[in-house]
């Protein structure tokens, strides 16, 4: 059986989870910022997938972790089409993971899987019942993925992986050894249980009897002593063979009767009985608790169940982590999927659309032989190189909000190439400009965490990060004031960011005086297009827009990618005078945040001069 770790989010990693791996060949992923979260919204979607606070935690774990690496997305995707695509195994699954959390969490499996072969019997036999459970959990995954019709790489490893467990002879014998100990086991109800006593008439030593299948039942304190005594002609019984007639009296002396009666006893006497017993007479220390019998028991059956016990806890020290421990890691991987199928159903019930997202491998890199990538050649536009293409694209945030009246949202088509590497945003105030510059944001979370994506077509090169650059509250801009705040901040995002980054501005540089925010504005895009990091800044100064042919030509010849990469201006397109919520390539058509924000508020000329 392969020793591989098995993860249905990390694929060829040794460790899933380890973020922080970077080994040769191995992706390495970057963290997205508390502020890009929230600017993205992340966390208001999440809080809709599920009420389970853990689950929640996890979900945002995965999608806030990036790496450029197509096969990632690619294995995730995949993944999740099945998941999606199988509304059955999806109920089953949740079934019998729910088996294994409640086990994990409350069996006893809790406790160490590792005791010493002297710990007790008792609490190993406690365990019986939920071995038999997770056993039972392992044979439905089996039957689960085998009757389940799936595609995907990550599932078919994981059904390989249980068919392997379930078909391996260990595993086999580990069953029927429950099986018949469980057998063995079940009809014990009873141990009778014989003094010796000395000359004083004390108690010397006490051995088992027998095992029976029958409980005792109380009787007369006075009857009870009186027919074991009458039980042979002399009164006393003759010779020690048991011949089953003895009624059951139960035991109720003090602590101190107890000591004083157990004072002489001696050491243990042990000899092989049966499959279940090896013990026939023992001793109990005086520094024994003798007032705990379930612990004097304990000793007594660890003893009856030394050799079955022993095999047992071997098979299982071998087998526990395979059946049990894989598994149970493998639980909030399903349920992220499963949660992710149940919001994207919802939202396609309420009318709209979500499709599998394409991974492209990133043309630039040059050395791809290391590790066999299955994702399509990089997309070809013109002369271009093209690094995003999407279309029929909408913010999945705006469909959340208007889940229930179901808003005929407007749909967008976007690409990122090498002369369309950054998007100056401009257009009417309140248009959708941030709307937009979120939704490009979401689209590659989404499509990295293996999620369909809002819209009908995204295929793309996959980002080492993303970065935004949002207004900040107040009370964090005290200590530099506003503009001290942006530009500090703009600086750290950019030295962060690579040319395989996404970047999304947001009125950045617009907390200050148009002239100066703008020459701020004009030297950051110059620095961005050096770096070819595919960005969106969405702003009010129409002005930075209609200057790009000069920035383009004074940032020629820069690029990480040892080309030219272009900035064009990306608008939000007015219908007489309505927002239209459309983006298109073309120069702003506005004339400067002032007009926008004058019409809003009704002080323009012939506003204040209506009657």
């Amino acid at each position: 059986m392969s020793d591989k770790k098995i993860s249905l989010i990390f694929p060829y990693q040794e460790k899933p989870g380890d973020l922080s791996n970077t080994r040769a060949g191995e992706p390495a992923y970057r963290s997205l910022g508390h502020d890009t979260i929230h600017n993205l919204g992340l966390d208001t979607i999440i809080n809709e997938l599920t009420p389970i606070e853990a689950e929640r935690v996890y979900c945002l774990r995965v999608l806030s972790n990036l790496t450029d690496d197509p096969r990632v997305a690619v294995y995730r995707a995949d993944v999740f089409e099945d998941i999606l695509n199988s509304p059955e195994l999806r109920e089953n699954m949740i079934r019998i993971l729910d088996k294994i959390n409640f086990l994990r969490d409350y069996g006893g499996f809790k406790r160490d899987h590792d005791d010493s072969v002297s710990a007790s019997a008792w609490e190993m036999m406690h365990r019986l019942e939920d071995i038999r459970d997770y056993i039972a959990c392992v044979e439905a995954i089996h039957d689960c993925l085998a009757d389940a019709q799936v595609k995907s790489e990550g599932l078919n490893a994981l059904k390989e992986h249980v068919d392997a467990i379930y078909t391996d002879n260990a595993f086999a014998e580990l069953k029927e050894d429950i099986s018949k100990l469980k057998a063995s086991t079940t009809d014990l109800k009873s141990v009778t249980l014989g003094v010796n006593l000395n000359d004083r008439f004390e108690a010397e030593s006490i051995g088992v009897v027998s095992i029976n299948n029958k409980r005792f039942t109380k009787s007369n304190l006075i009857g009870g002593f009186n027919d074991a005594i009458t039980a042979s002609k002399g009164g006393v019984k003759d010779g020690n063979e048991w011949d089953e007639n003895y009624r059951y009296q139960p035991f109720n002396a003090t602590r101190a009767d107890m000591i004083a009666t157990v004072d002489r006893l001696g050491r243990m006497k042990a000899a092989t009985s049966g499959m279940l017993g090896m013990l026939t007479v023992a001793s109990i220390p005086m520094a024994d608790s003798t007032t705990d019998v379930t612990r004097y028991m304990d000793r007594v059956v660890n003893h009856m169940l030394y050799l079955t016990v022993r095999k047992l806890k071997s098979v299982l020290g071998k087998y526990v982590s395979i059946t049990i421990t894989d598994i149970t890691d493998l639980i909030p991987e399903f349920m992220y999927y499963i949660r992710w199928a149940e919001y994207v159903e919802r939202m396609r019930d309420a009318g709209y659309l979500f499709r599998k997202a394409c991974a492209l491998r990133n043309p630039n890199l040059k050395d791809v032989t290391q590790n066999e990538q299955k994702d399509a050649d990089p997309l070809e536009s013109g002369k271009d190189r093209v690094y995003t293409e999407a279309h029929g694209v909408y913010n999945p945030l705006l469909a959340l909000a208007h889940l229930q009246d179901k808003l005929d949202i407007v749909r967008n088509d976007l690409i990122f190439d090498e002369e369309h590497c950054t998007y100056i945003l401009t257009g009417a105030n309140r248009g959708g400009k941030t709307t937009i510059t979120v939704a490009v944001g979401l689209l590659f979370v989404f499509a990295q965490g293996g999620i369909y994506v809002p819209g009908t077509t995204f295929k793309y090169v996959p980002v080492d990060c993303i970065f935004t650059h949002f207004p900040a509250d107040e009370d964090q801009t005290m200590d530099l004031g506003r503009l001290g705040e942006e530009c500090k901040r703009f600086r750290e995002i950019y030295g962060d960011a690579t040319g395989n980054s996404l970047l999304l501005l947001n009125e950045t540089f617009s907390t200050t005086s148009f002239e100066e925010g703008y020459f701020i504005a004009r030297d950051a895009v110059k620095a961005i297009l050096s770096k070819g990091v595919r960005t969106i800044y969405n702003t009010h100064m129409h002005k930075l827009a209609r200057d790009l042919d000069e920035i383009n030509a004074e940032a020629e010849g820069s690029g990480c990618r040892g080309v030219k990469a272009g900035a064009q201006s990306l608008i939000v397109r007015s219908d007489g005078g309505n927002r239209s919520f459309k983006i298109a390539v073309a120069p702003p058509e506005g004339t400067s945040y002032a007009e926008d924000i004058a019409r809003k508020y009704g002080v323009t000329y012939e506003m204040l001069t209506e009657e």
